[in-house]
């Protein structure tokens, strides 16, 4: 019996509860180490703000700026259901937003999205095939359906994997999926 997205997102959302905060600063680490390998080489990177019990990404953001790299983050407009795009030069701007995500309101520096080369992902659930599972709302289907060119690495805690995502033509695929076990490069579905 296949269960449905919502079905899935409830076992990873629980899957994911059952971490402690210790682990989950552990693991983030983990992630943040093999994340900056697979980013090397990379100039302009979106990388989304996370929020509690997410993939911590502060540590990633900050890791990043001192490497001279152009951090971008998303800015969701609920109006329009989409996401502006605003270098992050200093995560101190960083206020709680739409959703409880910290973003750089009020000190916007704009972007084009044409100029990312990487987007890191939220994944609320994945399978090894590079199936995304997210919140429900499309933000980053519709942005990475309108913005192809950019690398996609999802990024999520290994517990969050699920057998098989179904998935429909507005669901886009990662290109990398990282966790604090594995990096899986779903472009030839071998873990690295």
């Amino acid at each position: 019996m296949r269960l449905t997205k919502a079905e899935l997102r409830m076992k990873a959302k629980e899957a994911r509860s059952r971490l402690s905060p210790e682990e989950i600063a552990r693991y983030s680490a983990s992630i943040e180490r093999r994340l900056i390998e697979v980013l090397d080489g990379f100039t302009t990177v979106m990388v989304y703000v996370s929020k509690p019990p997410e993939v911590e990404t502060h540590g990633l953001i900050a890791a990043l700026n001192s490497r001279s790299v152009r951090v971008v983050v998303p800015i969701i407009e609920r109006e329009t259901r989409s996401l502006r795009l605003s270098a992050l030069p200093d995560p101190a701007v960083l206020v709680q937003s739409t959703f409880n995500v910290p973003e750089p309101i009020g000190h916007e520096i704009p972007v084009r999205p044409e100029n990312i080369q990487a987007v890191v992902v939220p994944m609320l659930g994945f399978d090894s095939k590079g199936n995304r599972l997210g919140y429900g709302a499309g933000y980053y289907d519709r942005f990475l359906q309108r913005y192809p060119h950019p690398k996609k690495i999802g990024i999520a805690f290994s517990c969050q994997q699920v057998e098989s995502i179904p998935a429909d033509e507005n669901d886009i695929m990662m290109d990398f999926i990282i966790t604090e076990k594995v990096i899986i490069e779903t472009t030839g579905s071998d873990a690295l």
